[in-house]
């Protein structure tokens, strides 16, 4: 399928972000996604991504946080990445035309939008694409009260060699979580879904999640 990328701006304030949408015709619902700390939204994995789940009649947007379009290597303070989030969702809400809009993203984007669903942005589910469970070496250090709030369903995309999710503690969380939460792990998969030893252009590796991802926003949707 061969759809059109459209660019633009997303929210109605002077720091309305910028982003990049597909729409295939007669999408069941919109997938907003945010890009991970170190990579803007045109990352050779979000971009086959997003493309990929056009196949699966799912339109997408992706969009900068506000430090990312600014030129700045480091992420916003948190505030201003709620702040950013919530723009992007706000805008494609106004262009889904009724159909449920769901959010997600790469690690940082992906944590981002939990808390902001978490905290009532009205997201009717959640597609996480590594999410950073905990900071690497260290996973005592669990991100994850606040996905207890959450009431939609997840999708929890990982590598079973992410250094960001030890498989005993993803393990724990997610049984917390209880049916609200879906995982699929990326046998040999790293945070990036790399899988050592197998060379990979990132946008094919991007494409290849969609396999997980468009039946699951498919059937949030009802399609």
């Amino acid at each position: 399928m061969s759809v059109q990328e459209v660019r633009g701006g997303l929210g109605e304030s002077r720091s309305a972000v910028s982003a990049a949408w597909i729409a295939p015709p007669g999408a069941v619902a919109w997938l907003v996604v945010g890009h991970g700390a170190g990579a803007g939204m045109d990352h050779p994995f979000l971009v086959g991504f997003c493309r990929a789940m056009a196949e699966h009649g799912v339109a997408t947007a992706r969009f900068n946080f506000f430090y990312t379009n600014s030129g700045r290597r480091t992420p916003d303070p948190e505030p201003a990445l709620r702040a950013a989030w919530m723009e992007a969702f706000t805008g494609v809400q106004a262009m889904a035309d009724g159909v449920p809009v769901l959010a997600g993203g790469k690690s940082l984007g992906g944590r981002i939008a939990s808390m902001c669903v978490a905290d009532g942005m009205p997201a009717a589910a959640l597609v996480f694409l590594g999410y950073p469970l905990h900071p690497p070496g260290r996973p005592e250090r669990l991100r994850a009260e606040h996905l207890e709030r959450i009431t939609v369903p997840m999708l929890f995309l990982h590598g079973t060699r992410d250094p960001f999710a030890q498989p005993e503690r993803l393990a724990t969380v997610l049984k917390g979580l209880g049916k609200r939460a879906e995982h699929v792990p990326i046998e040999g998969g790293d945070h990036s879904f790399n899988v050592r030893g197998v060379k990979a252009d990132a946008r094919e590796v991007g494409a290849g999640l969609a396999e997980h991802a468009g039946p699951f926003v498919r059937r949030v949707a009802g399609a």
